[in-house]
């Protein structure tokens, strides 16, 4: 395959999973803006979604320090100048699959012509300031579809894998930074007990992530217990069969990039099934003991460094 074809595809799938990631973490704040709670702390969970994405530089340079919800909102959703706001992350899959159209079956580009589209027209119609919930569901369907067309209609040769590749690896990087922010800003849930209100917060903050990765219902079959912080964090980086955890998005990773290997990718293959064997033997207790937020830093740095390999193994002309 060439590898300016296979470029488009990998970015094609990683800015797609990107929106929905954005719009994952969107509800999730918003969510819990619509608890009981100070100002300051609803300030520090905006501040936090910023930070996430590393957008705060930007922001501050366009609105001021100044951090409101709405602005924020409206950064990250319909601000074009914003390279990570869901609309240029819809813009540039559908540009990037209109690049390589004659690689994609009809149903996956009209998928993603179709999103791109309908997002123009909510956004003009004023959909998202009615129901924001609403917009962000819509956003994560559209996401979900496009990953089934692709699944269920393209042929399982190259093109198929390196999408595989944008997705996994997009979605290890944006769990592992949804984790980190969060755990970040209520770190006070690890230590001494909190009152009983404090704990009725707990529950609703907790199920919030959950519900934000798709985790509630799955948190309860798994553990059927009160949600605690440390079994979020097991869930979310160390178990295999959850989705969307560090754990399954590293296996689809390691897998795919064995299908598309090259003469040159060993080196690549061996930095992923590193990352995949400190999950597969990975214990939370010594992570949360080592610190959380050094594992993920780290966590987060390794997989940049690994796209970065996978660009110069196979994205980039020779």
């Amino acid at each position: 395959m060439l590898s300016r074809t296979a470029d488009h595809l990998f970015w094609m799938a990683r800015y797609t999973e990107r929106a929905e990631n954005t719009a994952r973490m969107l509800d999730v704040n918003y969510q819990t803006s619509l608890l009981p709670q100070s100002a300051a702390v609803s300030k520090v969970g905006w501040q936090g979604m910023l930070s996430i994405s590393e957008l705060m530089p930007l922001y501050s340079k366009k609105h001021g320090g100044e951090v409101d919800p709405q602005r924020v909102m409206q950064f990250m959703v319909r601000d074009e100048s914003n390279p990570s706001s869901i609309v240029s992350c819809l813009r540039a899959a559908r540009e990037n699959a209109r690049a390589v159209r004659g690689s994609l079956t009809t149903e996956a580009w009209e998928t993603q012509n179709q999103t791109w589209l309908e997002i123009n027209r909510m956004l003009a119609g004023g959909e998202f300031e009615r129901d924001p919930g609403q917009f962000f569901e819509w956003v994560k369907f559209r996401s979900h579809l496009s990953r089934g067309v692709t699944v269920g209609t393209m042929l399982m040769d190259e093109a198929l894998h390196f999408m595989r590749l944008g997705t996994f690896l997009e979605r290890a990087d944006n769990t592992a930074r949804l984790v980190d922010v969060k755990f970040h800003a209520v770190q006070s849930d690890f230590f001494g007990a909190a009152s009983e209100k404090d704990q009725e917060y707990d529950f609703y903050h907790w199920s919030a992530i959950l519900r934000s990765v798709s985790g509630f219902e799955i948190y309860r079959k798994v553990y059927r217990d009160v949600i605690r912080p440390e079994r979020v964090a097991d869930l979310l980086i160390l178990r295999p069969d959850m989705p969307r955890s560090l754990h399954a998005s590293m296996n689809e990773v390691v897998a795919n990039l064995a299908m598309v290997a090259n003469d040159q990718s060993a080196e690549t293959q061996r930095h992923a099934g590193k990352i995949r064997a400190e999950l597969q033997y990975g214990h939370i207790e010594e992570i949360l003991a080592n610190g959380l937020h050094a594992f993920l830093t780290q966590f987060l740095d390794r997989v940049n460094d690994l796209g970065a390999r996978i660009s110069r193994d196979f994205l980039i002309p020779a």
